[in-house]
């Protein structure tokens, strides 16, 4: 097979289409000594003169009008090879995939899916409960999107920060602890309650007591948030969780919520994907319809909270 010298090619597709070597220099930003050499180089490529000189004027072979014809499609090809692919939502067709909690899935997803079936209605979107030992594995999953809670982003990883939360005790109005100040005495006596679907919340209480020698009383890990809603209106038990989730949770609901009774590290929120999505059009074309509505409903509902539990909760 012949090895043929493509960078030769734009030389030639301007020396068919001027006819001039002078003319070709000037375009290509070249000398024309430079352009007579590639001339001399492509004539021994094809085993062709391609341009032959009558008078003033440089008339083509037939190889070489052959040549003229071909060279317009194939460097257009060669050309668009290098073009990014577009991208039209209103014809796009694909399934894009995102994991987060139950929390997401119930008071932001039904925003993300109403701005997706109006600008692009033929794609769709599966939806699935994020397990945080997952991360690492992220780049063989078929997961294009998690929104989730991490210190820091893995190797590979691509992200957009969200915002940042402290963690809350949440509770039944009925509770035996409503109008007191929480001590650690008093969080540590009654049951406690786990959201134990869709990612890691409460992990930062361990890292405060397990030094002390201190451990909280399980009485129920249940997967979703809206069965620990119910669980807290029937017991006594407490939730620590997220003080935006805290109060969401508390508005029409018979629940309270009170800061914890020692400090913890504010929660990360990120919007990750992998590296090998970072370029694809459909990709970036969805991660920036998601997470404006992931960034905004934290931002506001973590203002609501702070209000709340600077009022006392």
């Amino acid at each position: 097979m012949h090895r043929a010298n493509l960078n030769l090619l734009p030389t030639l597709k301007v020396l068919l289409e001027t006819r001039n070597i002078s003319r070709a220099a000037e375009l290509l930003h070249l000398s024309q000594p430079s352009i007579s050499k590639q001339l001399a180089q492509l004539r021994c490529e094809f085993d062709d003169e391609l341009l032959v000189r009558e008078g003033q004027r440089w008339l083509l072979t037939p190889r070489a009008e052959l040549l003229a014809a071909q060279l317009a499609d194939s460097l257009g090809a060669l050309e668009r090879l290098y073009e990014a692919p577009g991208f039209d939502p209103s014809r796009c067709e694909r399934v894009f995939q995102l994991a987060s909690s139950d929390y997401v899935a119930q008071h932001i997803l039904p925003d993300i899916c109403a701005a997706l079936a109006k600008e692009a209605p033929l794609a769709a979107l599966e939806y699935s409960l994020w397990d945080k030992r997952q991360l690492p594995q992220l780049w063989q999953s078929e997961l294009d999107l998690v929104s989730t809670i991490t210190e820091q982003v893995p190797d590979q990883i691509r992200g957009l920060h969200q915002g940042e939360d402290r963690l809350a005790v949440l509770m039944g109005r009925h509770h035996p602890l409503v109008g007191k100040a929480l001590s650690l005495d008093d969080y540590l006596a009654w049951p406690h309650l786990q959201v134990s679907g869709g990612g890691d919340k409460d992990s930062p209480v361990e890292q405060v007591l397990a030094p002390q020698g201190l451990s909280r009383r399980w009485f129920a890990r249940v997967p979703f948030f809206q069965a620990a809603v119910e669980v807290l209106l029937r017991t006594d038990c407490l939730m620590t969780t997220p003080a935006h989730i805290a109060w969401q949770l508390s508005c029409g609901h018979g629940l309270t919520f009170v800061d914890l009774p020692f400090a913890t590290r504010d929660q990360q929120y990120h919007l990750l994907w992998h590296q090998r999505h970072h370029q694809d059009p459909a990709h970036r074309w969805f991660r920036e319809l998601a997470y404006p509505f992931l960034r905004d409903h934290l931002q506001r509902t973590v203002g609501e909270s702070r209000k709340q539990l600077d009022l006392g909760g």
